[in-house]
């Protein structure tokens, strides 16, 4: 019997996989591989390629993959909005912008109290239309995802777009290098990673969770898990409420008590997920040079 690329730590993951699944390489020969975002309606999942400033796009009815934007910015982290717009993180440009229908792009945010940002590294779009982002400085702290630069801010936080007046706040300014982030299927609690880690030995590992007010404000900020190989980085839902996010052996899967039952072993350190196809079931996986695909018996959360 082959090996699985499944590893089984509680047995409420057995319903989540099947063992006889394989992981499958789509595409490889990326620097960084990063944000991968899925749009249902042209069957394709568009990703980033941080170092070599490009944006790939890999269609499903073909398996082909092709050049979708470069120069990209430095684009980073990408989600979809409830109109189907990609809405994009650009470290190079230090911004958030929207990609519209016409392929016009329009620009969401780049500054925050008239300071230009560190580099935007991963979005959500909450159901009301606000865009909540991080802004860690991994773009600005060297030449190889962006450009150098000081921070203007001189802080990595979390911050909330309104939807009305286009108002950028900031929601948590307590974090070494915030990361990943992504809503509870209620949108009543928000999960946000921290990869301090990358700054030195005694930095967070950990994904934190926030209760987030009618008002847009997030409270709290409990621990939610700390990851058991690397930094957490960026991650998703499942319909049921499961996070399935980055680290440095594969794809870890959490409950949402915080238990990690199980792991998608991958040979390279992921960065990022999605889910895609046209049940939603096929896992997405964003891991260094590559990108890779495995088929699951569950279901993405719905996204817009």
């Amino acid at each position: 019997m082959l090996p699985s690329d499944f590893e089984i730590i509680d047995d409420r993951f057995k319903a989540c996989v099947r063992i006889t699944a394989r992981l499958e390489r789509l595409y490889e020969g990326c620097r960084w591989a990063e944000g991968p975002a899925y749009f249902p309606a042209g069957r394709y999942l568009v990703w980033s390629d941080i170092p070599n400033d490009r944006m790939l796009r890999w269609d499903e009815a073909t398996g082909t993959t092709g050049v979708f934007r470069q120069p990209a910015g430095y684009t980073n982290g990408h989600t979809i909005d409830r109109q189907g717009r990609l809405v994009s993180c650009e470290h190079g440009n230090r911004r958030v912008t929207r990609t519209e229908h016409d392929g016009s792009i329009t620009v969401i945010a780049d500054r925050y109290e008239g300071k230009r940002f560190n580099s935007p590294n991963d979005v959500v779009v909450k159901s009301d239309g606000s865009i909540w982002f991080t802004d860690p400085a991994y773009g600005i702290d060297t030449d190889y995802e962006g450009h150098k630069a000081e921070s203007e801010i001189g802080a990595c936080h979390v911050y909330r777009v309104d939807p009305a007046t286009g108002q950028c706040r900031i929601v948590a300014d307590d974090f070494v290098r915030p990361n990943g982030l992504a809503f509870s299927l209620d949108e009543r609690r928000l999960y946000i990673s921290d990869t301090g880690t990358s700054t030195g030995s005694d930095g967070p590992p950990h994904m934190r969770v926030f209760d987030v007010g009618s008002d847009g404000k997030l409270a709290g900020g409990r621990l939610f898990a700390t990851c058991t190989a690397g930094p957490f980085d960026g991650f998703r839902l499942d319909d049921t409420g499961r996070i399935w996010t980055s680290a440095s052996d594969g794809v870890h899967c959490y409950e949402p008590d915080g238990t990690l039952i199980g792991k998608v072993l991958v040979p390279e350190r992921v960065a990022n997920v999605v889910f895609g196809g046209p049940k939603r079931n096929r896992l997405f996986i964003c891991a260094t040079t590559s990108l890779y695909a495995v088929l699951l018996p569950v279901n993405g959360a719905k996204t817009f």
